[in-house]
C-alpha cells in the first residue's frame, strides 16, 4: 500500500514562504511505485471543500495549478527520493488551510482535480498565515 506523509507547514506572516514536502513509501496493489503515480496537492480550510492547488505528472514534466494560486506556487517531484514538493511564496491569510498530498494510479499526464478520484492521501499539514 502506498503511504504518504506531508510535512513543512507552520505559522507564517503574510508575504512569507513555505516549502511543503510529501514523502511516499510502499507500492500500490498493482505493483506501481510512487514514480508511476500522478500526484496533487489539495487544501482545505475550515468550513470549505477540499480543493486542488497543484498537480504533477509522473515524470514531473507536466504541472498544473489552480488559478487562485498560479504564480505563487511551484510543484515539483524527485522520484529518486519518492518526494513531491510544493513551494508557496507570497503567502496570504486566505492561504490558511490544511494542505494534503494525494496520489492516484491513472494513465495519462494530467492528474484529476477532484479529491474523490485519488487513491492515496497524506495526513495533511497545517499552514497558517497571519496578517
Amino acid at each position: 500500500q502506498v503511504q504518504l506523509q506531508a510535512s513543512g507547514g507552520g505559522l507564517m506572516q503574510a508575504g512569507g514562504y513555505l516549502r511543503l514536502s510529501c514523502a511516499a513509501s510502499g507500492r500500490a496493489p498493482s505493483g506501481r511505485t510512487f514514480s508511476e503515480l500522478l500526484v496533487a496537492w489539495f487544501r482545505q480550510a475550515p468550513g470549505t471543500e477540499r480543493e486542488s492547488v497543484a498537480r504533477i505528472s509522473r515524470s514531473g514534466a507536466h504541472k498544473f495549478y489552480a488559478d487562485f494560486m498560479k504564480g505563487r506556487i511551484t510543484i515539483s517531484r524527485d522520484n529518486a527520493k519518492n518526494k513531491v514538493y510544493l513551494q508557496m511564496n507570497s503567502l496570504r491569510p486566505d492561504d490558511t488551510a490544511v494542505y494534503y498530498c494525494a496520489a492516484v494510479e491513472r494513465d495519462g499526464f494530467d492528474p484529476p482535480t477532484g479529491p474523490d478520484e485519488y487513491d492515496y492521501w497524506g495526513q495533511g499539514t497545517q499552514v497558517t498565515v497571519s496578517s
